[in-house]
């Protein structure tokens, strides 16, 4: 049997370790990664030729096994079942710093397989699979241009921590996570509490210089155990194909890049790619059906290499953007509110031909999305979830369930959001958003937050501040760089990064960087946050114009909601035997909604207010408590020869004594007091058994006893 090669790190305090060579023997490459008690196989599978497919195929997973924290899967079927969301974002997280590595028009197959096997959320998972998925991969013979690494920051009292804990999290003024080789930063990944610019930057930073020190553990790997790299050499362009083009196609192509309308644009290319369809057919009319489809492929990527090179070389050197704006200019906006009746909030973002609709709906507390996970089993009350239909982009495609990327721009929505979002206490409902993009050319994340932030207002959510959001693009030839504000569709798609920064005029909520390029320099990042931070206060300036602040009160078509506490002893009392009380509660109510939590705190929604009130004082009446000394009105049920028996109020009743009726002697209970008369009584006593003791004596005035004054 082959014994692991084992190596050691001591990273800020915590033992990391790698162990090589014993498990997954046929694979490309594969380790075990050990950060303190969290385990991670990583796992690196290749193609072995290349595959005829128009992009890069690499797959990146990570799945958490419930094993791995000692907990078995709920459901039916008590396995694992469909990646969750944080296993997706995970993934994509993992996926994004890797991928520009690769050489250009690389075409194998690889697959990373991260499990986690043993799970400690103090010490990331996730970072532990991000380094493991680089470590195989730097092992790999792949022409892989790493290693990278990733780390997450917080910063709780004004310091900065590394990979902060759980506890430390609940604390932090932002969840930073930060990836990139040793020389530069190549994806980011942030939620903040309206932090500036400069503390941002200042994160940022902080967590490259740890990233180069997992890199420089990997290089030593590598330099002991790494195979050799395979030499990749991209296939051949065919000559004619691209003398053709040139010769042919040079000035139309020119043209419609030249061409400021996006649907003029887009249909002057349409017109080269089929007329030079003909002309590929023509000259190689000797060719059989498959290699002729090769043929018209290759020259469509010629077309699309001189758009691409032509929009590049007009930012850079001419600072012309494909629609005529200046490298600074946000497109045409508008903000809208209170587009639909019914719903409790909604709200219409448009910039230029990229617009989101957003719909809010509050609802109990009960509501909340339950999360099964490796931490604790935890809820959220507050959801946004986008939806990117094939309409929005003219074209009819694949319509059903949310895939990688729109559970991505949910999630990155989401989280620039929360950062403002009331806590429980001061408005105690489930929050959802649905972000339906109607419309798209480019940063349509971005605009379901100026649409979800704004819903949010109309629907009288007290928001913090108002957030909005804005992508950033970037251009760059390696010796001079243009920064692009309010990218659209042609410039995501031909640039070399997707910056979005989300934030109120306070500070930044949200951040996310994608970049082809190798990595950036802290100049760039500079750059690009400063001007990011005006484009997004010019677009929050649209927003205000629509709504300013949060409503006071909610739609009347969404749930009013009262919270009261009670005992923890007393729940029992309120629920009943077998729910028969809450149940009785709530049939009498019109329905009310009430979620009884194990603190004691019960929260009670209806449409209208009063049978809210009604049910919280028919349970202030069962859980209510007679105390000795208080004076309370009450009414007499039962008379007896030795007293009457008062109700205090429904289900609490006690004993007045004959004795305690009245100063003078009572000859008969009925001659002081009658059935059902309401009167005031003192509690004197609470025996052992809860029996309570009443004096209606106590009361009343004491008589004068002086005797009468003879004239």
């Amino acid at each position: 049997m082959t014994e692991a090669k084992v190596f050691e790190f001591d990273f800020n305090g915590k033992k990391l370790v790698v162990e090589i060579g014993e498990v997954a023997k046929q694979a490309t490459a594969a380790a075990i990664i050990r950060y303190e008690d969290t385990g991670v196989l990583s796992v690196t599978q290749t193609s072995k030729e290349p595959v005829t497919l128009p992009f890069f195929p690499l797959m990146v997973n990570y799945t958490e096994k419930l094993y791995a924290n000692g907990k078995i899967p709920g459901g039916f079927f008590k396995r694992e079942g469909r990646p969750s969301e944080l296993e997706t974002l995970t993934a994509r997280l993992i996926d994004r710093p890797i991928r520009p590595l690769f050489p250009d028009e690389f075409r194998y197959e690889v697959q990373i397989i991260n499990t986690v096997m043993s799970g400690n959320v103090d010490h990331s998972p996730p970072m532990t699979a991000m380094f493991g998925s680089s470590l195989t991969l730097a092992l790999s013979h792949m022409p892989f241009e790493g290693p990278i690494a990733g780390v997450m920051v917080g910063k709780v009292d004004g310091e900065l921590i590394l990979n902060p804990s759980e506890a430390e999290l609940e604390v932090s003024e932002m969840e930073l996570i930060v990836a990139g080789t040793y020389d530069a930063i190549n994806m980011v990944e942030a939620g903040a509490k309206q932090v500036s610019e400069a503390d941002m930057l200042e994160a940022i930073m902080f967590g490259h210089e740890w990233i180069k020190k997992l890199v420089t553990f990997q290089n030593e790997i590598v330099a002991e155990l790494g195979a050799e790299k395979m030499v990749y050499i991209a296939p051949e362009k065919d000559t004619l194909l691209n003398d053709l083009v040139i010769s042919k196609y040079q000035e139309p192509i020119l043209s419609a890049v030249n061409t400021f309308d996006r649907g003029l644009r887009t249909e002057a290319l349409k017109d080269i790619h089929s007329a030079l369809e003909i002309d590929v057919d023509t000259m190689f009319s000797t060719l059989d059906k498959e290699d002729l489809k090769s043929k018209r492929k290759e020259a469509k990527n010629f077309v699309d290499s001189m758009v691409k090179e032509q929009v590049r070389k007009n930012i850079i050197e001419l600072e012309k953007r494909p629609d005529g704006r200046g490298l600074t200019d946000i497109r045409e906006l508008q903000s809208k509110i209170d587009i639909f009746e019914r719903t409790h909030g909604s709200a219409m973002f448009t910039r230029g031909q990229t617009q989101a609709l957003s719909i809010v709906t509050l609802g109990a507390l009960g509501e909340h999305q339950i999360i099964d996970g490796l931490g604790d089993t935890d809820n959220k009350r507050f959801m946004l979830h986008y939806n990117f239909p094939p309409y929005s982009v003219g074209e009819a495609g694949r319509y059903g369930p949310p895939g990688r990327r729109e559970i991505g721009h949910g999630a990155l929505g989401e989280r620039a959001l929360i950062q403002v979002m009331p806590n429980e206490e001061d408005f105690p409902y489930t929050v959802r958003i649905v972000s339906e993009i109607l419309e798209s050319n480019g940063s349509t994340s971005q605009a379901s937050i100026c649409a979800g932030c704004m819903s949010l207002m109309a629907a009288g959510v007290p928001i913090e501040a108002p957030v909005s959001g804005i992508a950033m693009g970037l251009i760059t030839d390696g010796k001079t760089h243009r920064v692009l504000s309010d990218i659209q569709g042609l410039e995501d798609h031909l640039g070399d990064m997707d910056f979005k920064v989300a934030g109120t005029e306070k500070g930044i909520t949200a951040l996310q960087m994608d970049i082809k390029v190798k990595g950036l320099s802290q100049e760039i990042l500079t750059e690009a946050l400063e001007q990011a931070k005006v484009g997004r206060l010019h677009i929050l300036k649209n927003m205000i114009e629509a709504i300013d602040a949060p409503r006071k009160e909610v739609s009347k078509y969404a749930p009013k909601v009262k919270i009261m506490l009670i005992s923890p002893d007393k729940i029992r009392d309120v629920i009943g035997p077998g729910g028969k009380i809450i149940s009785e509660i709530i049939d009498k109510n019109d329905g009310v909604k009430i979620d009884i939590e194990q603190d004691g705190r019960v929260t009670i929604m209806h449409t209208s207010m009063a049978p809210i009130l009604s049910a919280m004082k028919r349970i202030e009446e069962i859980v209510k408590v007679a105390q000795v000394g208080e004076v309370y009105q009450g009414k007499v049920v039962r008379i007896e020869k030795f007293g009457c028996f008062v109700e205090l109020w429904k289900g609490t009743d006690g004993l007045c004594h004959i004795s305690k009726l009245a100063h003078d002697r009572v000859n008969r209970v009925e001659d002081v007091v009658k059935l059902y008369q309401v009167i005031d009584v003192k509690v004197i006593g609470i025996d052992e058994r809860g029996r309570i003791d009443l004096s209606r004596k106590a009361t009343l005035p004491k008589p004068d006893l002086k005797p009468a004054v003879k004239e």
